[in-house]
């Protein structure tokens, strides 16, 4: 069943368009506020926080009004990273949390992610209970109005966060010594990331800690590595850290240029914890998950297995199996000894934790031998096209061609117009010819 307003993380799209206009996100206040209200009947709180888009500054009163409507008592936050907000909602006992982000998309892009008392995101099954409260008749879910919400800003959002890392690691851990090159994509950890990186002693070189309101994601962050490639060459630091608009994602570089995605982070936190007797289980990939790293976990004799792409659904299944650690290659990598959901600077201050002993960064996170992967996105006007049956035909003949010498994965964005072709293997040359062949057919019945 297809849910009508939440994709696969939250609900996304263009500012003033669609579902995300300031009446539209007064109902989604409005009835997430009904839904997590009727759950718990003696505390009435949600959290808010926001990355630093312009039209946060729309859609965040839009959002409150709905709540207080509903007789939420609303505390604001501000600019902080999604699994601030997270934890801090689990902190706060608050019935629920909202992010006000589009992640990794552009300025003109703004949503939300929802979240319960546990910190967690929501299931598709809350998420569908939701839907039937947006739809429903806005009159039955307003509040008397001596009942109506109270709102409170909160000023101190990103120094309780900072306190709920730092408590997760000895009282004597430090970065001394360390030159880091820090990107936060003019994004929500522009604040707390370079702030914590310098109380532990790091030498730190900030980018993209300059938003304006339109620069988020614009030529930096975790989908624009380049930035901390050049940078740490250029400063000769011992390491680079990237991340993307709500700093739930993170991109490395090591200190001779090499850009080190989500799945070689996994791998080496997946050998380190097992080694301290750490992990518990195994490890989630995604169906994007590099076939290196399942050989590497296999070889390490640690369990893997696979799971829809969204972080979400890595949590899931990390849950259902009792698992502690899993992750995309996009970098979402759930800690789950410490946290609900991807944290970019969680994962950072994890890794740091093993590079501060005299490590190389080129040796620690380039672990195994990644199996050749291309990834194309395709701007689609319809990303049902590739339901077509004449698609589907072009789709099953590609994986004939590549057989067993690789995978092909083709699927729809969750969160933008764009359709997904990832295929690997050996074999370069088979790798172009059936994306080619996927893409010809896409392009052909769009026209």
């Amino acid at each position: 069943m297809i849910n009508k307003y939440f994709g696969t993380d939250g609900i996304r799209g263009t500012v003033n368009q669609g579902n995300i206009t300031g009446e539209k996100f007064f109902k989604f206040g409005l009835a997430s506020g009904t839904y997590f209200k009727n759950q718990k009947k003696n505390k009435q709180i949600a959290i808010i926080a926001k990355d630093t888009r312009l039209s946060g500054y729309t859609l965040e009163p839009a959002l409150v009004s709905g709540l207080v409507s509903g007789g939420m008592h609303v505390f604001t936050l501000g600019p902080l990273p999604t699994n601030g907000l997270a934890m801090l909602t689990k902190k706060m006992k608050a019935n629920m949390g909202i992010m006000i982000t589009a992640s990794h998309n552009s300025f003109y892009d703004n949503g939300l992610k929802l979240f319960g008392p546990d910190g967690m995101k929501l299931s598709d099954k809350i998420e569908r209970k939701i839907e039937k409260l947006i739809d429903a008749k806005i009159t039955d879910q307003l509040s008397d109005p001596k009942f109506l919400g109270r709102v409170k800003r909160l000023e101190d959002g990103n120094e309780r966060y900072i306190k709920i890392l730092q408590s997760n690691f000895p009282k004597n851990f430090n970065l001394k010594g360390l030159k880091i090159v820090l990107d936060c994509a003019n994004g929500a950890s522009y604040k707390s990331a370079p702030k914590l990186l310098k109380i532990l002693g790091a030498k730190v070189i900030s980018i993209g800690v300059q938003p304006n309101g339109l620069n988020i994601n614009k030529k930096c962050g975790s989908t624009y590595p380049n930035k901390i490639k050049a940078a740490v060459k250029k400063f000769k630091a011992h390491v680079g850290i990237s991340f993307d608009g709500d700093a739930d994602r993170i991109i490395m570089c090591d200190e001779k240029g090499k850009i080190v995605d989500g799945d070689q982070i996994i791998a080496m936190l997946a050998k380190r914890w097992k080694s301290k007797k750490i992990l518990k289980g195994g490890v989630i990939g995604t169906l994007m998950s590099n076939y290196g790293l399942e050989k590497f976990l296999k070889d390490e004799k640690i369990k893997f297995y696979r799971s829809k792409v969204g972080d979400r659904y890595v949590k899931e299944k990390m849950k259902k199996l009792n698992f502690n650690l899993g992750g995309e290659q996009s970098g979402h990598i759930i800690l789950g000894k410490f946290a609900t959901t991807g944290d970019g600077l969680l994962v950072a201050l994890e890794v740091l934790f093993s590079l501060r002993k005299n490590k190389k960064a080129s040796k620690l996170l380039n672990v195994f031998d990644p199996m050749p992967q291309i990834l194309e996105n395709i701007k689609v006007k319809d990303k049902d096209i590739i339901d077509l049956p004449k698609c589907k035909n072009v789709i099953k003949s590609a994986h004939l061609i590549m057989g067993r010498h690789g995978r092909i994965l083709v699927r729809k964005s969750g969160t933008e117009p764009i359709i997904r072709i990832m295929a690997e293997s050996r074999n370069k040359t088979l790798i172009s010819k059936c994306i080619n062949l996927i893409k010809k057919s896409i392009k052909q019945l769009e026209t």
